[in-house]
């Protein structure tokens, strides 16, 4: 069931809702809307109530914010929670996952997080990217060139090697990422690689936590994703085997370390 809600600042957000039981949020991270995660909420659907949302700017969400604020979109994701009942628990994923644990920090009416790869940098032996990447990525937006935002947000944000890219752009998924383009400088202000190292930036953090990364992802990822289960007392820690980050298009393990999290 699709209906749409208002956050703070009157944007207007697309929430679907499945399945009974005890609500549970999933937050995609970039180039994901919704539709990525659907398939992991009907996994969950059998034990909660699952609801899933278009970030701002996003599928059939709009923007209304002039100065995009990190603080928006906690806000959309608490007009979201106020929709489920008035608490939950969060799943979310890459930006999405650092994106619930900023709202657990700052006491939005949160139970559980779990997060998957959340991309900070804790690796001081990775690149970060440059300090102009937001931006360039508003002027490449700003001009209407969706495609060089997403290349630029691959190769810089993200690592993907040039040729890499080019083989994606010659994919049938490119559209749909050149489509979520408009939002990538969001996500660049949300995982903020310029700032602090993950046990600063989650210290405020005090429900349970539960930090998950697969053992085939990158170095970065599998890093940044310790990091935040060691700054956390009590924060739990799993590897899944044989998974990356491209773990939404198999759900079907995940979902049952987030039952029985969440549970």
């Amino acid at each position: 069931m699709t209906q749409t809600i208002t956050s703070e600042d009157g944007t207007t957000l697309a929430v679907d809702t499945i399945g009974r039981g005890a609500p549970v949020i999933l937050v995609g991270g970039a180039f994901n809307d919704r539709s990525t995660v659907a398939a992991l909420a009907a996994e969950l659907a059998p034990a909660f109530t699952v609801l899933t949302y278009d970030r701002r700017g996003r599928g059939a969400s709009d923007d209304r914010s002039e100065d995009y604020q990190v603080a928006n979109e906690v806000a959309d994701l608490a007009a979201v929670i106020a929709h489920a009942g008035g608490r939950a628990s969060v799943f979310g994923h890459s930006s999405g996952a650092v994106l619930v644990l900023e709202a657990a920090g700052r006491g939005l009416p949160i139970d559980r997080v779990a997060v998957y790869e959340p991309p900070y940098h804790a690796d001081e032996d990775q690149p970060r990217p440059a300090a102009d990447i937001y931006d360039r990525l508003r002027e490449l937006v700003a001009a209407g060139d969706r495609d060089g935002a997403t290349e630029l947000f691959l190769r810089e944000a993200v690592g993907v090697p040039a040729g890499a890219v080019a083989g994606m752009k010659a994919g049938e998924g490119w559209a749909f990422m050149a489509d979520k383009a408009p939002s990538l400088p969001y996500d660049v202000l949300v995982t903020a690689p310029w700032q602090g190292r993950p046990h600063e930036r989650v210290a405020g953090v005090g429900v349970p936590v539960l930090a998950v990364y697969g053992d085939q992802t990158s170095p970065g990822l599998a890093k940044a994703t310790e990091a935040v289960a060691a700054a956390l007392p009590g924060a739990e820690l799993r590897v899944m085997p044989g998974e990356d980050h491209a773990v939404l298009q198999r759900p079907a393990a995940l979902a049952r370390i987030l039952t029985e999290f969440f549970a």
